[in-house]
């Protein structure tokens, strides 16, 4: 089955400024006030762009009038043509990436990371046999066919089942290829036991870019008791078990979360007695472990985004110093503060900044130990520094 949905000609577009630089780089996004004109056209139509100089083609891509980013390139030699077989090759070279980076022991991974794969707008999760799909609106709508990826997936991929997200925490999908799950599917992250409620969860069911980060606690975790706030279904938390923590406290406000993290917990054989799980705010928790001065030897704090967009920025910036603060307070002497952004739009210096500033509030001194971001299945164009979302830093608290 065909894997774009269009088959009429190009849409011309041409830059009003010297932006052929810079796309040449790898950049792969034109904004719409970049463009000389933008002609009527259907969301996710292929287009070629012309410089704004010589008039000369410099990428090709697709086109979507009606969104603030008005042009994704999917290739900068503007000869290419955008067919069938680019888009199979484009896929095949994702797949191919990913049997390069895992083994039986990783069943789940990001088989393909939109623009970090060339594949502008498109996000397909493998969870076990199960794929999930979801496409980054109206433009890449228009561009792909679900229906032919779910096609090219259970043969390329091996999957049984291929489900469309469309809509964020809610049950807005459908069914691709097999028959829609009843319960969470399985999977494993470097040996360990998950399971992903594609159908429900948040983002596709679980958060994979997390996976590295999760080895990192658990190679430290021996002997030592843990806090992991914001902790959804567990993951740093049974990470931190099976690494042989001491005891392990998982906090999120969600009860469906909770009990998840403690099936998680059992799924891998870990002990009860050695996990307590509560379904709670996180400020909350923080402010009365505060007051009964409760630490532990490990704080992971990692928040879901609090700055989704650039006038948000002020006020996640103080939420994260809250968070911080708190969780440097809660740390035992030369413990371990593992805090963490998956805000775009706060980068890692700013996000640094957040992270000293909370420190001294809470009459605390760090030192960096690590400092490390997404997994090599979340790949990033180099001159797209706004797709490296993820910042994890490792502080020891004196």
């Amino acid at each position: 089955m065909d894997l774009l949905r269009f088959d009429s000609d190009p849409i011309v577009l041409r830059l009003n400024r010297d932006l052929a630089r810079t796309i040449k780089r790898g950049h792969p996004w034109v904004f719409a006030d970049a463009l000389r004109d933008l002609p009527r056209a259907v969301a996710g139509s292929s287009a070629v762009l012309l410089d704004n100089r010589k008039g000369q083609p410099i990428a090709v891509g697709f086109y979507d009038p009606a969104s603030p980013l008005a042009f994704r390139v999917c290739d900068t030699d503007g000869r290419t043509k955008l067919d069938q077989r680019w888009a199979h090759g484009r896929l095949r070279d994702a797949l191919s990436l990913r049997r390069s980076l895992f083994d039986s022991t990783t069943t789940g991974f990001r088989l393909a990371n939109g623009e970090g794969d060339a594949v502008p707008g498109l996000v397909i999760d493998i969870y076990g046999e199960t794929a999930v799909v979801k496409l980054d609106g109206a433009g890449p709508c228009g561009f792909w066919q679900t229906d032919g990826i779910a096609d090219w997936l259970s043969r390329e991929a091996a999957v049984r089942c291929v489900y469309e997200r469309r809509k964020e925490r809610s049950r807005e999908g459908r069914p691709l290829f097999g028959d829609e799950p009843s319960e969470p599917v399985t999977f494993l992250e470097n040996g360990l036991r998950f399971t992903s409620d594609i159908v429900r969860g948040q983002k596709t069911g679980f958060f994979l870019d997390q996976r590295d980060n999760r080895q990192t606690i658990r190679r430290l975790a021996q002997g030592r008791s843990l806090l992991n706030l914001f902790a959804y279904t567990g993951g740093f938390s049974v990470a931190a078990g099976v690494g042989g923590a001491s005891h392990v406290t998982t906090v999120d406000l969600a009860q469906p979360a909770i009990d998840a993290a403690r099936l998680h917990w059992r799924l891998n054989e870990l002990d009860d007695a050695t996990h307590d799980a509560i379904a709670v705010d996180a400020f909350e928790y923080l402010d009365e472990a505060t007051s009964k001065r409760r630490r532990w030897d490990i704080v992971v704090v990692d928040p879901p985004s609090f700055a989704p967009n650039q006038d948000s920025v002020t006020k996640a910036k103080a939420a994260y110093q809250t968070l911080i603060a708190g969780g440097a307070r809660s740390t035992a002497s030369g413990g371990l503060l593992a805090a963490a952004s998956c805000s775009s739009h706060i980068d890692l210096p700013a996000f640094l900044a957040i992270c000293e500033e909370g420190i001294s509030e809470a009459r605390r001194r760090g030192t960096v130990l690590a400092i490390q971001g997404q997994p090599a299945d979340h790949p990033s164009p180099l001159a797209l520094p706004e797709f490296r979302y993820l910042k994890f830093v490792l502080i020891r608290i004196d």
